[in-house]
């Protein structure tokens, strides 16, 4: 058996040594130089450059301006492209931009023969601009005589949708009985970047008839789309590869530079260009996290029966649409999801354009920050009735057997309640609820906890498809080709895997391909919505029982055996009745190669068109110290528990999810990107923005519940995004048992609580 355990990574050693190549690694001998010229204000028009200095500066090739690019507007999200116009993205967006709706906007570029020549001629390059005000809150946007940041949304608003579950609305069940609690707040996510390790870089050339793009991206086979629609180059022309790559978390779900480089290239006559894109341009200029306010409410029952719930979530988009609505209509989709609303749900959610850098996909789309509004909204509603939070949770979380009654998605495989039990026993809850009560004095304690869901995948609100090759060699290993990504989270090594699993061919003779190239590798949407080892692991157990069965049906002419009788295991062929050893694969596999009678190469490719989807689940505890009058807080100790059905290997599973813990401390305390009243941002660094680090991170604890999922590949689901769901809200909740004060905003700054504790009289 392969699947179940901890095996090494099959990229360990090229990473270790340092023999793993990157996009930056790959970069051919002579190259020219691009340099994007981004804006300097947040809103207006273009209406003139001066670039005779630049132009003068040695070793500049060529400059181009927003005036010279196609009149082509494409969309950027790496979603499935749809035949039905209006399932397809919103295309917002050219090469470079007139119309400026953020600053470092993305308004002319530069290249040179090298970085010297290109930083000198972009800082001498003037702009005249008509200029706008800016709008850096939904509020701003939305306001009466607000100047549109798209002529088509004359409102701002991008989109607008919503839904009502139950017989009567929020109000009339909120009033429905006599002794109802309520409970009103508003909160609110903040602004946050990936901050992944290596920087969106790409390089482009023309050779061949084709135009080459080497790129670090999650999403290669959309990216090729992406650049023949904004370019004007057929699809089959364009050949990008993904090398290995260092992290994204949904920032490189988006096609970034990619087609910009194309066209520069191509402005050049085909020469090689390469695009370097800076951390604080990446900050600025290519995607974050949405902010999102929620404004909710509750009516639950004295004995903690929620009956009715109410939200109301408004997504700064920023200046382009990117992924769009689809992130807060998830958002709202995951605050439905959680709870058993026994009379009423109201949901309605906006996404609304405004100035600040652009929303995009980030780890768990949305659920982050549905699951703060959520998981407060609970613990609000729990205090104000005096129970115990877990208990209120268990008593109103969604049972086995949920399904959705819009996108019918369901539990098929439930580990919940199970996962909240083991946490708490893990953490020690009810010793330490009852420890922590009553405190006073400056340094107190508290433990927290907070509960999530997350759908596998987008079916059914897009399409779910991924292929897989299969390859044998004449030493009877086996050459697995994946459209899927590698982008760190160990996704070679669990399709390494499963095809051993599927084809009964030794894991030490599973050979994966780490690079990704749209010219030979199967098709696959990429590496988002925790979705690869469950669609994309679909396909590899398809391709590898079609291999297998190949494998056996040659087997069976060799051996003049009823292929009935034949089973492939631990690389030999075996009388299935018996048992007995009669021939190694690898002597079928020369025979097929060399036979002068029946000469066969032996391969299979398969696509999985996902058409099913399941439910994972799970939660966070957090035990926390808060110093008042520093209004700081310390994580003393924190648990994820996950429900994700059979793990492949519990070693990766255990480092994924240590991983998203490690982004849900930062989320919860200390990142957030700041922009001026202009929408400039004041800390797209690395110093100022406040990622937390080894000093900051208490040990954490990664444990699961394994309720194998009928609908994985091999009772497998989601597990990628979850770790970084969950952990805010838990330290907030912490935060506000050991103090009594509840902090409804992220991150949990010490500005933020010395305000608020001071607020409650906790500070004199």
């Amino acid at each position: 058996m392969a699947v179940g355990k901890s095996v090494l990574r099959v990229d360990a050693r090229d990473k270790v040594t340092g023999s793993a190549k990157y996009t930056s690694d790959l970069e051919p001998r002579e190259f020219l130089v691009a340099k994007v010229v981004h804006s300097t204000i947040a809103s207006g028009v273009v209406k003139a450059f001066h670039l005779e200095e630049a132009l003068a500066v040695p070793g500049v090739v060529k400059i181009v301006t927003c005036f010279d690019v196609p009149d082509v507007q494409f969309p950027t999200p790496g979603h499935p492209w749809s035949v039905e116009k209006a399932h397809q993205d919103v295309a917002d967006r050219k090469l470079l931009n007139r119309r400026v709706r953020f600053y470092g906007d993305d308004i002319a570029a530069i290249v040179a023969e090298d970085n010297v020549a290109a930083d000198r001629a972009a800082r001498l390059i003037k702009v005249d601009y008509e200029t706008y005000e800016p709008y850096v809150t939904v509020e701003q946007a939305t306001a009466p005589g607000a100047i549109p940041v798209h002529e088509e949304k004359p409102d701002n608003i991008l989109a607008h949708s919503g839904f009502r579950l139950g017989d009567m609305g929020y109000e009339e069940a909120a009033a429905s009985e006599e002794g109802l609690v309520t409970v009103s707040k508003t909160y609110r996510t903040q602004t946050v970047q990936h901050s992944h390790i290596e920087l969106p870089n790409s390089f482009a050339w023309q050779a061949d008839g084709k135009i080459n793009v080497v790129t670090s991206t999650q999403i290669p086979h959309i990216v090729r789309r992406v650049i023949g629609q904004a370019t004007g180059v057929p699809w089959g022309s364009i050949r990008v590869i993904k090398p290995y790559i260092g992290g994204g978390f949904g920032n490189k779900q988006d096609v970034l530079y990619e087609p910009l480089n194309v066209w520069l290239s191509l402005q050049v006559g085909g020469r090689p260009v390469k695009l370097d894109i800076s951390r604080e341009e990446t900050f600025a200029s290519t995607r974050v996290r949405h902010a999102i306010t929620f404004h909710v409410s509750g009516a639950v029952r004295p004995d903690g029966r929620i009956v009715a719930r109410k939200c109301q979530a408004l997504s700064n988009q920023g200046g382009y649409a990117s992924h769009g609505h689809a992130i807060v209509a998830n958002a709202i989709n995951g605050f439905k999801q959680l709870y058993r609303d026994e009379k009423a749900l109201e949901c309605e959610a906006s996404t609304v354009y405004t100035n600040i850098a652009v929303g995009g996909a980030m780890r768990g789309y949305g659920i982050p920050q549905s699951c703060f509004a959520t998981e407060c909204l609970s613990d609000d509603l729990a205090r104000a009735i005096g129970m115990d939070p877990l208990e209120f949770r268990l008593k109103n979380c969604m049972e086995s057997g949920y399904e959705d009654p819009h996108t019918h998605v369901k539990f098929n495989s439930y580990g919940l309640k199970a996962a909240i039990e083991k946490g708490r026993e893990i953490i020690g809850w009810d010793a330490l609820r009852e420890k922590y009560r009553d405190q006073t004095g400056p340094i107190r304690r508290g433990v927290g906890m907070s509960i999530f869901c997350y759908k596998t995948g987008v079916h059914p609100i897009s399409l779910e498809t991924a292929s897989c090759r299969m390859v044998l060699h004449q030493d009877g290993s086996v050459q697995v080709q994946m459209g899927a990504t590698e982008i760190g989270q160990g996704a070679d090594t669990v399709f390494s895997q499963m095809a051993s699993e599927a084809t009964g061919i030794s894991l030490e003779k599973i050979h994966i391909s780490t690079v990704q190239d749209t010219d030979i590798t199967p098709f696959d949407t990429g590496a988002y919505a925790s979705r690869q080892t469950y669609v994309s692991g679909m396909a590899v157990k398809k391709t590898g029982a079609s291999l297998k069965r190949k494998i056996l049906d040659y087997a069976a002419y060799v051996l003049r055996y009823p292929v009935e009788n034949l089973d492939l295991r631990e690389d030999q062929i075996v009388d299935t009745v018996t048992g007995a050893v009669l021939r190694p694969v690898a002597d079928v596999a020369v025979e097929a190669f060399y036979s002068l009678d029946r000469s066969v190469h032996i391969t299979a490719e398969e696509t999985s068109h996902c058409k099913i989807n399941t439910f994972a689940s799970g939660c966070c505890f957090a035990e926390v110290e808060v110093d008042i009058p520093l209004g700081k807080v310390k994580v003393l100790n924190i648990v994820n528990v996950h429900d994700s059905g059979t793990l492949i290997n519990p070693q990766l599973a255990a480092a994924q999810v240590h991983g998203g813990m490690s982004m849900g401390l930062g989320y919860a305390l200390s990142e957030e990107l700041l922009f001026d009243a202009k929408g400039k941002p004041l800390n797209n660094n690395l110093l100022d923005y406040k990622l937390p680090t080894a000093m900051d991170t208490p040990d954490l604890q990664a444990a699961f519940v394994e309720v194998p999922d009928p609908t994985g590949p091999y009772g497998n689901k989601a597990l990628g995004e979850p770790p970084a769901i969950p952990g805010a809200p838990a330290i907030r909740n912490a935060v506000l048992h050991a103090t009594g004060v509840a902090i409804d905003s992220l991150p949990l700054s010490p500005q933020k609580l010395v305000e608020a504790f001071a607020a409650a009289g906790l500070i004199d």
